[in-house]
């Protein structure tokens, strides 16, 4: 099976997460396709492959070479995202695309202004939807390169490479992906998820990240009668959302610089509720915006009385800090990309990843691209020959790492 008869097999599964559900996997589909990939994988002549009650699989590639090498891994993730819809997935293939709009099947144009990063494709073989679905590149791209690699390497045994091991796990689409994660039946010294987008890149910086919710407890009395006695919560809301800084939005920042985002508000003069989340590559300035949030509350406050409280909550960290004394992990990325023909771009994540998780449960885990475009919507894409240098990048990492690690 080529990559990308597999791919397209992968994208028939409609695996969808859901934030509504509590449970894990949040979607009993998912369990469907990781049950599918569990066959797959021992048909593929993968060992100690093992499904857990969550969803999440696990499986090894044993070592092939005399020399001791460190247990590396690869993650992808199997849900796709709930923004939109991921049932009866219907892709076709534009060969050769000429750099113009490409047509989808209901009318949709994923134009060339809108989306100019299809230009860096041209030539190329692009895998696009048929504009009711998404595509579920992300993550299926990934598994699927991961899987082929696997094949690969047991095709040509004279590329000689430690133990590895893979892992695919459920609901990454709503924050909980490696929540589960069984890091140390893992058993791996570092690994790598291949959840990425553009060709070449590396990615082990992201946004620290915390989610604040702001209940704000009002008075409701005859507005003919309310002076000095309605506090009017609603309006508070919005005062309260004036008072960080408009410069500091997700719509007016980009690369390094952090954020305040309003995800939410709503109200009545009796209650309101405001929902935020707050990022920041640089620590010292994560911390400062959390301090400035606790501020404004509190000013609220002593203008109104006791009306609001805050709850905040750290999500997650920026995985930097837990790679920055282990550089040969991405050092091996860059040589590996280069190896497969493409120029290593190092990138700093404008949001999280499984990784930035993983690294902090004891896993360093940078983020390698795995192709796809557009993700979470129907114009999202995935180049061909983006998913065959995905698939040698982690064949050389393998390589690589039994070159260089092993003793």
């Amino acid at each position: 099976m080529d990559i990308v008869e597999r791919f397209l097999n992968y994208v028939s599964f409609d695996t969808q997460s859901s934030e509504e559900t509590h449970t894990t996997p949040s979607t009993e589909k998912q369990r469907v396709f990781a049950q599918y990939l569990k066959e797959e994988l021992i048909r593929e002549g993968l060992q100690d492959v093992e499904l857990d009650e969550l969803g999440y699989l696990y499986a090894t590639l044993p070592s092939n070479t005399s020399k001791q090498v460190p247990t590396i891994g690869f993650i992808a993730h199997m849900d796709t995202s709930p923004d939109a819809s991921g049932t009866d997935v219907k892709p076709s293939i534009v060969t050769h695309y000429d750099g113009n709009d490409i047509i989808l099947s209901k009318g949709l144009v994923t134009s060339v202004e809108k989306f100019p990063e299809l230009l860096a494709h041209k030539g190329e073989d692009l895998i696009v939807t048929d504009g009711t679905t998404l595509l579920g590149a992300d993550d299926k791209a990934g598994i699927a390169e991961i899987v082929q690699a696997m094949a690969y390497l047991q095709k040509h045994p004279d590329i000689k490479h430690g133990k590895i091991r893979v892992g695919f796990n459920p609901d990454e689409e709503i924050g909980l992906g490696a929540h589960h994660f069984d890091v140390e039946k893992f058993g791996c010294e570092f690994a790598y998820t291949m959840d990425g987008s553009e060709v070449g890149e590396i990615e082990f910086e992201n946004f620290n990240a915390a989610s604040a919710r702001i209940t704000i407890n009002g008075c409701s009395v005859h507005p003919g009668y309310a002076k000095d006695k309605m506090i009017n919560a609603a309006r508070i809301a919005t005062e309260l959302a004036s008072m960080l800084p408009i410069e500091e939005t997700p719509e007016h920042t980009e690369g390094y610089e952090g954020f305040f985002h309003l995800l939410n508000i709503s109200g009545t003069v009796e209650k309101a509720q405001l929902s935020f989340i707050i990022r920041d590559h640089d620590r010292e300035f994560f911390e400062s915006r959390k301090a400035e949030m606790f501020d404004i509350v509190e000013a609220i406050n002593e203008k109104y009385g006791e009306v609001a409280t805050l709850e905040l909550k750290d999500q997650y960290y920026n995985m930097r800090e837990k790679l920055e004394d282990k550089m040969y992990i991405i050092d091996i990325a860059k040589q590996a990309i280069a190896e497969a023909g493409m120029i290593p771009k190092i990138k700093a994540i404008r949001g999280g990843t499984d990784g930035a998780q993983l690294s902090f449960k004891g896993l360093p885990c940078p983020n390698i691209f795995a192709g796809g475009l557009n993700f979470h919507g129907p114009h999202e894409f995935c180049s061909v020959q983006s998913l065959e240098k995905a698939m040698m990048t982690v064949v050389n990492i393998c390589k690589i790492t039994e070159q260089e690690l092993g003793k």
